[in-house]
């Protein structure tokens, strides 16, 4: 019997060992929906890191036998889901594919890159989730290929609300290895976060869209 939780810690503690999550919150992270964000998980870092690698590997590949069952193939989202995704791919021997974020404009103009056929089912991997907005719009492009989308697996999620509810929206189930929650825990136990940086990361947590924007009027008073 896996334990999750256990999983949970043992992610975060990695992720904070290698420094793949850092916090800077008198320099806040920009978002690609311009969200400014105190907090930022770069997971393309475990890469370089063989034993790491080879854990979230293992444990992801497990994920999906778990979650998903038999599933015909892996998909990566560009472009940080497509190491992941090759790596979980090549453990449970099964063919792979990567979804661009749009159509190459030369070439032959692809969108999905790989051998696809239409019926297969597919799970999806990604490095991270934080609206969701960029894993679902490789999910809808799989499934206008004519895939069966089985779901996604990622390493970590912010564990934000609206995340939630675009996966909820889209019909598509997700699971993380670990979370927000779990990192907040983690780093106030053992130390990664202070008093401070606990009360202004549950703050952002709370309103990640008006944070930076609350951070600015604080600061002008």
């Amino acid at each position: 019997m896996v334990n999750k939780s256990e999983i949970e810690e043992k992610i975060v503690e990695f992720l904070l060992q290698i420094k793949a999550i850092k916090l800077q919150p008198s320099n806040p992270f920009t978002w690609a929906s311009g969200w400014k964000s105190p907090i930022y998980c770069d997971n393309r870092i475990t890469l370089s890191h063989p034993s790491i690698r080879t854990y979230i590997r293992q444990k992801l590949s497990n994920l999906v036998q778990e979650e998903f069952g038999s599933v015909g193939m892996v998909a990566g989202v560009a472009t940080a889901g497509i190491p992941q995704g090759v790596l979980v791919a090549q453990e449970l021997g099964l063919p792979f594919v990567y979804v661009r974020t749009a159509a190459k404009e030369h070439g032959r103009g692809n969108l999905i890159e790989g051998d696809l056929f239409e019926g297969q089912r597919v799970v999806v991997v990604e490095d991270l989730i934080s609206t969701g907005k960029s894993s679902l719009q490789a999910v809808e492009a799989l499934r206008e290929a004519g895939c069966d989308v089985a779901g996604l697996v990622a390493i970590f999620s912010y564990s934000l609300d609206i995340a939630e509810e675009n996966f909820k929206a889209a019909k598509c189930p997700f699971i993380t290895l670990s979370n927000y929650n779990s990192l907040i825990k983690y780093g106030v136990e053992h130390s990664f976060i202070n008093d401070d940086e606990h009360e202004m990361l549950n703050k952002w947590r709370n309103n990640p869209s008006e944070w930076g924007s609350l951070i600015k009027t604080a600061e002008s008073l």
